[in-house]
């Protein structure tokens, strides 16, 4: 067929079009099989993705303090215990909450011939959110004895598993009572809806995810403190894996706890951005938690009270001992020696088994060093108590059937969102949007960024159009990719489109090939975390949440960067189409930040509420940067669409 026959079905294509972007339905795309070609050919694999994150971030985390004196780091300490607690952990959570009174009761009693019994508690997290507990009693008790708070990891059996009720057995026959928490999402508390990625739910709607897992914590704490046979003065904490990361918060944060014994829980800002695998969790990686500190510092907030760092050789899972000693322990060091305390301060490599683990050498590492510091009789060994090993059965406590999780406790907390609608009066409208500019800036930490360089990498030709592939690098140092389309004869100022898919620029053909049999200029486009500029390790946006920043801050800026550029490349008002709700947002998001540079905006496949992510419900990974803390508190869908104005933003084939 002749070109010219291709352009006479271009042209009456374009009489079906019913907007300047909608999509052309009911007729053969002519050039998607080229299209389709030449972006697979554009699409790279682009290893310095991880690299650049890495140099990003490194520059955002703080460095761990060096004062010249004990009394300085003590006034340090209580600010940063402030910090965290008020500003970060429980941020947006009901005061109420915060402060009530430890809920616990008790549901049975097992009693045995070892030397101690077994209380079965359930407590109160938040009202309607309910947690379970095992309480290790010595059955002989003279005046006022320890207690050590056990918190549990990512242990599919819970309170229940082996290693856990050997250590807390030992403690309880040694004449010290152990209280072993459940950990959200595991054990009795095992829920499709508390897997750990829906806690990002509670962001979303306004509470940090941090807060729910240090007030469950907590709440251990508190009733371990207020049992009159317990000294007050002698409670210690330990745990592994996400028990060790427990220990490390709770015994940072709260002064209560005398002695810490962390086992493999945390790496440092280095070890988790060259080996981003190791730490994934929500909120492990709670938005804002390293803004101002870092794992280090908490360590380092535990000076000069008696702390023990245990990590193993070869540890299977994260956090591994070598590569983690000398940010945690070999940097911290210096602290507890400015109070004389260096010998408070003990640091454990495990090469027995050397992998993930909990088991008998790290035991007695634990247990000889809480009896050496709460001033009982040395413990070297382990009391053989194979035999007393229980089922989850046995030790089953049982929640309401109604426990709340982390869905239905963020939905609870999404009924209480109030928003002001946009005014009629157009003073006041105005008025209102620069108000809701300024919040969304703020909730999303936008900061602009300019283009530093466009790099032409690759180039194409194919039927009657040709293309150009870009590395664009921005003011931050994070980089966009893209592969811009031209028509052969189309004039220097066609119109101008860019296209954003969630699977990637490379899934985009029928999009592309609508626009470009139209002969407009089109930019088919991966903003950071999206399509090839996605980093393939770990949780890079879990990593950059916790700096303080925001994906979805960072991926708008880059539109409006890229608009701007490509307005001034045609000298056309730049139109957007998205596909899928991620770039939706994102798109819209920069529209109603900067609307002028935004003509309109065509979104496929999204949602026409944020209420979606909670009633579907769509799990973290899927659309990380949409559970942006407060952003569905203050912004929805239709206020994001009315900030966008005067473009006109259309919404097609949306998500139910």
């Amino acid at each position: 067929m002749h070109k010219n026959s291709f352009r006479k079905l271009r042209v009456a294509a374009l009489l079906l079009c019913v907007s300047g972007i909608s999509a052309i339905a009911g007729y053969a795309q002519v050039s998607k099989p080229y299209v389709d070609a030449l972006l697979a050919q554009h699409s790279r694999d682009v290893p310095w993705r991880e690299y650049q994150l890495q140099e990003f971030l490194l520059k955002r985390y703080p460095s761990l303090p060096t004062p010249a004196t004990a009394a300085a780091w003590t006034t340090e300490e209580e600010r940063v215990r402030k910090h965290v607690l008020d500003d970060i952990a429980y941020h947006g959570w009901p005061r109420e909450w915060i402060d009530a009174a430890p809920q616990f009761e008790e549901v049975g009693v097992i009693e045995t011939s070892h030397g101690y019994r077994i209380h079965k508690l359930r407590f109160e997290v938040v009202p309607g959110f309910h947690s379970t507990a095992l309480l290790y009693e010595p059955t002989k008790i003279a005046g006022r004895i320890p207690a050590i708070l056990n918190l549990l990891g990512h242990e599919p059996d819970g309170i229940s598993v082996e290693y856990e009720q050997k250590r807390c057995i030992n403690f309880a026959k040694r004449g010290i009572i152990a209280l072993d928490v459940e950990f959200i999402g595991y054990g009795e508390l095992t829920n499709p809806e508390n897997v750990h990625d829906f806690g990002a739910q509670l962001n979303l709607v306004g509470s940090n995810v941090l807060g729910v897992f240090y007030l469950s914590m907590r709440r251990g704490l508190d009733y371990l403190s207020a049992l009159p046979q317990v000294d007050p003065t002698r409670i210690g904490v330990t745990g592994l894996s996400g028990g060790g990361w427990q220990t490390v918060m709770l015994s940072a944060l709260d002064p209560r706890v005398a002695v810490a014994v962390e086992v493999a829980g945390v790496g440092s800002r280095e070890s988790n951005l060259t080996h981003p695998v190791d730490t994934d969790e929500t909120e492990a990686d709670a938005p804002d938690l390293m803004q101002d500190e870092d794992y280090p510092e908490l360590i380092a907030l535990r000076a000069p009270r008696p702390t023990m760092e245990i990590h193993n050789a070869t540890d299977s899972c994260c956090f591994r001992a070598p590569q983690v000693k000398p940010y945690l322990y070999d940097q911290v060091q210096p602290l507890f020696q400015l109070y004389g305390a260096s010998g408070s301060f003990v640091w454990h490599e495990n090469i027995d088994p050397g992998s993930h683990n909990y088991q008998l050498d790290n035991r007695q590492q634990a247990y000889r060093f809480f009896s050496t510091q709460f001033k009982l009789p040395v413990l070297d060994g382990e009391i053989y108590s194979d035999n007393e090993i229980r089922t989850p059965q046995e030790l089953a406590i049982g929640v309401p059937a109604d426990n709340l999780t982390f869905l239905t406790l963020a939905r609870k907390l999404a009924r209480q969102i109030q928003r002001q609608q946009p005014p009629a009066d157009q003073a006041a409208r105005q008025s209102w949007a620069k108000t809701e500019r300024e919040k969304l800036e703020s909730v999303i930490r936008y900061t602009p960024v300019s283009l530093a360089r466009t790099l032409p990498v690759d180039n194409g030709r194919s039927f009657d159009f040709r293309t150009l592939s870009y590395r664009f690098e921005f003011s931050n140092q994070l980089s966009a990719s893209g592969v811009l389309f031209r028509e052969e004869a189309a004039p220097q100022n066609a119109p101008a489109t860019i296209v954003l898919d969630d699977k990637g620029y490379h899934a985009a053909g029928d999009a592309v090939a609508q626009h470009v049999d139209r002969g407009e200029q089109v930019l088919a486009l991966d903003l950071f975390f999206n399509g090839d500029q996605l980093p393939d390790r770990g949780s890079w946006e879990l990593l950059t949440d916790s700096s303080g920043e925001r994906p979805l801050g960072l991926e708008a800026a880059q539109l409006v960067a890229l608009a701007r550029w490509f307005r001034s490349t045609t000298g056309r008002p730049v139109q957007v189409e998205t596909n899928g709700m991620r770039n939706q947002v994102i798109a819209l998001a920069a529209a109603a930040i900067a609307p002028e540079d935004f003509s309109a905006q065509v979104n496929r496949n999204g949602v026409t509420s944020l209420a979606y992510l909670l009633e579907k419900p769509v799990p973290f990974r899927y659309a990380p940067e949409l559970f942006c803390l407060d952003l569905y508190k203050e912004f929805d869908i239709d206020t994001l669409v009315a900030l966008a104005a005067p473009g006109k933003v259309s919404t097609f084939d949306s998500l139910q």
